[in-house]
């Protein structure tokens, strides 16, 4: 059995290679959280060159919600191989998932909900 921090950094793992395949590139940075039954991953700097391109050129609005309707869309096609990797790391089967992304920052959010909170040892104490 995995502890809550091995869970969080094999989900970063495979966060990260899902992006890098079907956004194009990785994010700079990502953490994870678990928190009952409920996972939250924040990815930083994962826009890429072509979307922040996109977003200074085009009038702020639309801009905006063309990389964000793009982002969904590519989140909801790949969504079978998120919620099956979250599943083969944490045990649990994944109720529903969530995204939003920021145009001004750069961030990315995806929350998984589950159908029960993963079970985890105890990291040992140094």
């Amino acid at each position: 059995m995995k502890t809550q921090g091995e869970i969080e950094a094999a989900i970063c793992d495979g966060i990260s290679r899902f992006e890098q395949e079907y956004m194009g590139r990785g994010p700079k940075d990502i953490h994870a959280f678990l928190i009952n039954d409920l996972l939250v991953v924040r990815l930083k700097g994962v826009l890429t060159a072509a979307e922040q391109q996109l977003v200074k050129v085009l009038p702020s609005d639309k801009g905006r919600d063309l990389l964000k309707q793009v982002r969904s869309q590519l989140i909801e096609t790949g969504r079978p191989v998120m919620e099956a990797m979250v599943k083969a790391v944490t045990g649990v089967t994944v109720v529903s998932l969530h995204h939003d992304i920021s145009t001004v920052t750069g961030e990315e959010l995806v929350v998984f909900t589950f159908s029960e909170s993963p079970l985890f040892r105890e990291a040992k104490r140094k």
